[in-house]
């Protein structure tokens, strides 16, 4: 892939994403369609995903802006089931789905077909956590989904390795098998864990944003190259760093923030929108490579992998969310009020994505001499899953939590509690100011003591006002219409430099003097509602 290959994709596949973020169409999903159909458009090269980037490059900077944005407290609060989904599941449907493929193909080596069920195995929750937010899902399905993806890929890439040796015939053992995978989820976390306490040292003590800033690009591929360095878990190492590192972020200094948001926000949004549609890319590459398997053929092949994916996951899922239930008194106690219709939704939000397909082409073509055994067929069947389940379940599964009627989260309960939090914050500066006003070192004029009062005064109301509307004709809080006149007159004064600027009254770095201190000011006055 050339330069002009790689902007031409990056910038087709943002334009279909930000398309996609104005249509009920999940992202993934129609970036995928897109991406099928220009496969076969005349003109457009042939784009290879390389799991040599994909893995080290790619993964990395995907987990740890989701860890980041996790809950480190929702993840322990629901470590029973996220480990069950995470690493049981994983585990159970790489043996399940082995076997299927094992009954199903004539000719197919077990171990090879255990490859196919590791590489299959874990789900890719980006497109499910983002239709849980956007439908209000119950915050701890979210938590659970997200925790599943965090961890699953490290089960996964784990399991295909062992998988993967004894298909090549170095002679490992199921007792090898299993030293081995926990070697590598130890050595993962103890990478984490030793890794995150000096890099969070590192950001604090930086005074800079912009180097804050460029470390923070760094950490993910840091902790995903000394685990895998040391044969540990890479995927592992980077979730550890990022949830402690997001738990501890409010250390950080505002400036650094914000600009930390905005820049992982955005090689999130290229690099899920670029993988996903290399996804649908990919279809004339492997159907080329299925060899002696005939395209009918391998497709009843597809389809009863496919579906068996789906049932395993709803196989596992139910059991383990109700037999602990039953088991264990505390259990009860603590997930009071879960009924069906959580682990409906749960097993039905278990699209397969890029992970998979990555680690399907990372199948060596032959070793030492001796070729991986119906490796194009591997493929075949990991890319019509991948496709299947975005597009059978990712289409389907809005309209199935609609129908299922769930209880989303509660606005109103929700913006109580934050009210009622800000309130106490509130008190807690209008102490520590009085406390130094008192100080006739911090002696301040009447007027400028006043707005310090009047700001703080304005932050404590806001998020009550939110509880209702108070102005008939525009259904606005008073919060709401402070902030929209605020970001008018800010308006005015932006177009007063400009015309300053231009009638070269100021120069342009005056210009972006005044300018950046009016974009913080409406940054303070206009928060973020997306």
């Amino acid at each position: 892939m050339d330069a002009l290959q790689l902007v031409a994709l990056v910038a087709a596949s943002t334009a279909v994403a930000g398309f996609a973020r104005r249509s009920p169409v999940p992202a993934p999903l129609l970036l995928v369609a897109v991406g099928l159909v220009a496969a076969y458009l005349p003109g457009v090269p042939d784009y290879t995903l390389d799991p040599h980037v994909v893995l080290p490059l790619v993964l990395p900077p995907l987990l740890y802006t989701a860890a980041v944005d996790s809950s480190y407290l929702d993840l322990r609060a629901n470590i029973r089931p996220v480990a069950l989904l995470s690493v049981g599941y994983v585990l159970f449907a790489t043996v399940a789905v082995g076997w299927l493929a094992y009954v199903l193909v004539p000719d197919l080596p077990l171990t090879a077909a255990l490859v196919l069920g590791a590489v299959v195995a874990p789900p890719d929750a980006v497109a499910a956590t983002a239709i849980a937010r956007k439908l209000g899902l119950p915050g701890r399905i979210t938590t659970i989904l997200q925790g599943e993806s965090l961890v699953n890929d490290a089960t996964a890439i784990t399991a295909y390795k062992v998988a993967l040796a004894a298909a090549v015939g170095e002679g490992i053992s199921w007792a090898g098998g299993l030293r081995e995978f926990a070697l590598a989820a130890v050595g993962g976390v103890g990478v984490g864990l030793i890794l995150m306490v000096p890099i969070h040292w590192l950001r604090t003590h930086l005074r800079e944003a912009l180097l804050q800033n460029t470390l923070s690009l760094l950490i993910p591929f840091i902790a995903y190259a000394a685990a895998e360095q040391v044969h540990a878990s890479g995927v592992l190492a980077v979730v550890v760093v990022g949830l402690f590192l997001g738990h501890k972020n409010w250390k950080v200094d505002f400036a650094t923030r914000l600009q930390e948001e905005a820049v992982w926000k955005m090689v999130a949004f290229v690099l899920e929108s670029a993988v996903f549609a290399l996804i649908g890319l990919q279809l004339p590459f492997v159907v080329q490579g299925l060899g002696p398997y005939g395209i009918g053929e391998a497709a009843w092949y597809a389809v009863g992998v496919f579906v068996f994916v789906v049932v395993v996951r709803f196989v596992w899922v139910f059991p383990a969310t109700f037999l602990p239930r039953w088991l264990s008194p505390r259990v009860r106690t603590r997930e009071a009020g879960v009924d069906w219709r959580a682990p409906v939704i749960v097993g039905w939000a278990g699209m397969r994505g890029v992970v998979s397909l990555a680690i399907a082409f990372s199948i060596p073509i032959a070793t030492d001499g001796v070729p991986f055994p119906a490796r194009n067929l591997v493929l075949f069947l990991t890319f019509t899953t991948v496709i299947g389940t975005l597009v059978v379940q990712g289409l389907t599964l809005p309209p199935l939590i609609r129908l299922l009627k769930l209880p989303g989260r509660d606005r109103v309960q929700d913006t109580l509690a934050e009210a009622q939090a800000q309130s106490e914050a509130s008190r807690a500066a209008e102490a520590r100011l009085d406390e130094l006003l008192a100080d006739e070192r911090n002696a301040l004029p009447g007027p400028l003591a006043d707005r310090l009062r009047t700001v703080m005064e304005r932050r404590r109301n806001a998020v009550w006002e939110r509880l209702g509307t108070v102005n008939e004709a525009t259904g606005e809080t008073a919060d709401d219409t402070y902030r929209r006149l605020s970001r008018e007159m800010i308006d005015a004064e932006r177009e007063v430099f400009v015309q300053l600027r231009d009638a070269r009254r100021i120069d342009d770095e005056m210009m972006r003097t005044l300018l950046r201190r009016l974009d913080l000011e409406e940054a303070a006055a206009y928060r973020e509602t997306d």
